[in-house]
């Protein structure tokens, strides 16, 4: 029995950028932290060789790999040349709710399919391997942020390069600063999912438009200020360039927002928050709130009673926690 752990993630700022029709022609950086909320897999030989066992919110018994049905078990298994498996999936949020767990997911089989193979794999492999799945192989319209979150963990400065590596660069703090950012942040739950393909599907079609392009690129530059405004422990100023953000990122498509979603944020603006932003692709998920924390009672009382997602700061990455022989 092998188990892996793989966080998701919150973005702060850039989301977006890290299409591919944004950076290979501008500067493309994102302003993430992994969370402890995690997608967990677990792997051990199933009784019968010749067959394969996957249970996630289907249960499927394949004899081969063409007859897997979830496209990322499909191409990790084929890809690794690994069967005869009882493999179950299990997640601490659903799927849909703009926190990356798609990507989370790759990582995670990747990570526990080579610990099967008795072959440790870095960070960037896993990163960079998921993404070669997910867009290459399976054509998702996606970008790369989610997969570098997950694979490496933690506060970070990521920026996507024309030449397609990616930069990770940890965002270094002052620990109280840096405890005191994660109590003021809070999450409200919308009460949707959705999927994240057809909203940034429009998005990278709207990357050649030259207006669209220039308000990506305002949103790269709050990524760049959020990253010196973090070293510097400035973290007063976290509402204001979430919110700028937020205000930014709505001018990119129509799908991003709707009346639900706006109408949550200005309670939560009323509520006392400083800003915020709403998590993933748009359309749903959940809404994140800068609130300083001497006032979230307050805040809390005036916002939906079962909306509340507590979280902290995660710092470990994709990681295997149990194996036994």
């Amino acid at each position: 029995m092998i188990i892996a752990r793989t966080p998701l993630r919150i973005s702060f700022a850039g989301g977006g950028s890290d299409l591919p029709s944004f950076y290979r022609k501008d500067r493309a950086a994102v302003l993430s932290t992994s969370i402890n909320k995690y997608v967990y897999l677990a792997i051990h030989d199933y009784f019968y060789p010749n067959q394969t066992l996957l249970k996630y919110s289907k249960t499927e018994l394949v004899s081969s790999f063409e007859e897997i049905q979830h496209p990322i078990f499909r191409e990790c298994m084929s890809m690794l040349d690994i069967s005869g498996l009882d493999i179950s999936s299990m997640a601490d949020v659903p799927a849909g709710t703009g926190l990356g767990s798609s990507s989370s997911f790759t990582v995670c089989l990747l990570n526990v399919l080579n610990a099967y193979k008795h072959k440790f794999v870095s960070p960037e492999y896993l990163a960079s391997t998921a993404c070669d799945i997910e867009i290459n192989r399976l054509g998702e319209p996606i970008g790369k942020q989610d997969q570098y979150a997950a694979a490496y963990g933690g506060l970070n400065f990521i920026e996507f390069n024309a030449d397609e590596t990616v930069n990770v660069s940890t965002i270094v703090m002052d620990p109280e600063a840096k405890r005191k950012l994660e109590r003021n942040l809070v999450m409200v739950y919308t009460g949707h999912t959705r999927s994240a393909s057809q909203i940034l599907k429009q998005q990278n079609q709207e990357m050649s438009k030259d207006d669209k392009r220039q308000i990506m690129r305002q949103m790269v530059d709050m990524a760049y200020e959020l990253k010196d405004v973090l070293q510097r422990n400035e973290i007063d100023q976290f509402g204001r360039i979430l919110h700028e953000g937020w205000l930014l990122k709505q001018k990119l498509s129509n799908g991003i927002s709707n009346p639900d979603i706006a109408n949550l944020y200005e309670q939560g603006l009323k509520a006392g928050a400083l800003g915020g932003k709403l998590l993933g692709a748009g359309g749903s998920g959940f809404l994140l709130f800068y609130c300083p924390e001497e006032i979230q009672e307050s805040f809390w009382n005036k916002m939906p009673t079962n909306s509340k997602f507590d979280f902290k700061f995660d710092n470990t990455g994709s990681k295997i926690i149990y194996t036994e022989n």
